[in-house]
């Protein structure tokens, strides 16, 4: 028998299924106000006090925002936090000027203040926006939400879900957001919550009929848990990965994996009988339990469709140039249980002791935090090849910024496109892409605490 998972128990526990309505369509005209603010939402069960949050717009995810292909969007960020903020749209190749990281492309907003941004939107698919100051606590106290670009023509299903998965680690007693600064989570797998939700929701459920075909849209907004999934009830196929569609779809796997950042589209049909149940079930090491929970309630039809068409691909995203690319190397140490011997931090050499005093626990290619030279220059359209090695113990979930990348397979494939690589510890990998899109895109682990403490780096692409 599948089981819920209780509030607080050994691991974190599951959760449910999205509440909010999908967000009004981005249009011409007035920016639409995004206020990052001070809210309430009850995270953990009802019972519990409700937990303060910073919020986009008092919501949980944030709004959804929904725009489509080929369209632009306009937000203008209005700062009422206690401190300076910003916004990433995760995934989009924008206008570098909008990637919203302080110190790179924009200085953070003050409280008080905002910022405009205002850019394109050349590819359908599955993206989310979020803080890019002091992320590791900022994402972690609710600031992110889903932004779907919608393709011309919609797939054959019934429903749209966008399902955001996230975590939270709560104080006991109060059920307040415990806090940070925490040595363990900087030096080992980062910051792991005590209750996982869905769209903000603990334990919550949604009706659904056999037969019925559904669009998923899984986001791990984690900050560092990395979501084990399986399907009970449902099957399917995915059809796309970090917003790119896939040439043909694919069976859902048995295990799917969903790393700190990354994104899936599914495409299922309810298997499961009338009066049964059907769930997104997570594994942890206590076993398989019900993440998202679907009552099947009657029937949409007598029989299951076929397999769906692929989704039409986004434009100019081949990767090719192989044998004449730019090439580099990415070098992780660090972490706990290994660390590294000497760095380069604040400009002068330094040992893994002493980095780790002021809470500095990774480098990248011997360099704790943004280098002054970037890890690469590449020309505007010079293809680019990039091994990541990880001496570490830890997984990393490494993000470019502006692009998507696929992995060069050592029999040669490539793999999907993703902006998004799982990397785990002790591992070496390879990715490729074509610099297309103009300015200092950084790359960095989106486990955000060991992006705080020195897992951060930037590639440069000349216009």
């Amino acid at each position: 028998m599948i089981t819920r998972r209780t509030f607080l128990g050994t691991g974190a526990s599951l959760a449910a299924l999205p509440l909010l309505a999908r967000g009004a369509p981005a249009g011409a005209g007035e920016a639409e106000i995004i206020e990052a603010r001070l809210a309430q939402a009850q995270i953990a069960p009802e019972g519990y006090p409700q937990t303060e949050i910073w919020s986009y717009d008092g919501l949980l995810p944030g709004t959804e925002i929904r725009a489509s292909q080929g369209s632009r969007l306009t937000r203008r960020l209005v700062n009422a936090l206690p401190e300076p903020t910003s916004l990433h749209w995760h995934g989009i190749r924008i206008d570098n000027a909008m990637d919203g990281v302080p110190g790179v492309t924009q200085d953070a907003v003050p409280p008080g203040e905002s910022f405009l941004y205002d850019f394109e939107l050349p590819d359908a698919g599955t993206y989310w926006y979020h803080s890019h100051n002091q992320s590791y606590e900022q994402v972690a106290r609710g600031l992110h939400g889903a932004l779907i670009v919608e393709e011309p023509d919609a797939p054959d299903v019934d429903r749209d879900e966008v399902l955001v998965l996230d975590d939270f680690r709560l104080d006991a007693g109060t059920g307040q957001i415990a806090g940070f600064g925490n040595m363990h989570d900087f030096s080992h797998g980062g910051r792991l919550g005590n209750i996982a939700v869905t769209n903000g929701v603990f334990n919550a459920s949604r009706a659904v009929k056999q037969h019925e075909r559904l669009r998923l849209r899984l986001i791990n907004t984690a900050t560092a848990r990395i979501f084990e999934l399986q399907l009970q009830g449902l099957e399917g196929w995915v059809v796309a990965l970090d917003g790119m569609p896939l040439e043909a779809p694919q069976p859902v796997p048995e295990r799917l994996v969903l790393a700190p950042a990354q994104r899936v589209d599914l495409i299922v049909d309810v298997t499961a009988q009338a009066g049964g149940e059907a769930h997104l079930l997570r594994r942890d090491r206590d076993g398989a339990f019900s993440h998202v929970l679907f009552e099947v309630a009657g029937q949409a039809a007598s029989t299951r469709r076929g397999i769906p068409a692929p989704l039409p691909p986004n434009p100019d995203m081949e990767v090719t140039g192989l044998e004449d690319a730019l090439q580099g190397e990415l070098h992780m140490e660090g972490g706990a249980m290994r660390g590294f011997q000497s760095a380069q931090m604040d400009g002068r050499e330094v040992g893994f002791r002493e980095a780790a005093q002021s809470m500095n626990f990774w480098s990248m290619n011997g360099v704790v935090g943004m280098p002054e030279a970037p890890l690469l220059v590449a020309e505007h359209g010079q293809t680019v090849r990039v091994t990541l090695k990880n001496d570490t113990m830890f997984p990393h979930g490494m993000h470019l910024h502006g692009h998507h990348f696929r992995e060069l397979h050592t029999d040669g494939s490539l793999g999907p496109l993703r902006d998004t690589l799982l990397v785990y510890g002790d591992e070496s990998r390879e990715i490729a892409f074509v610099a297309h899109n103009p300015g200092e895109w950084v790359f960095h682990c989106h486990m955000l605490s060991h992006a705080a403490a020195g897992m951060m780096t930037r590639i440069t692409v000349r216009g």
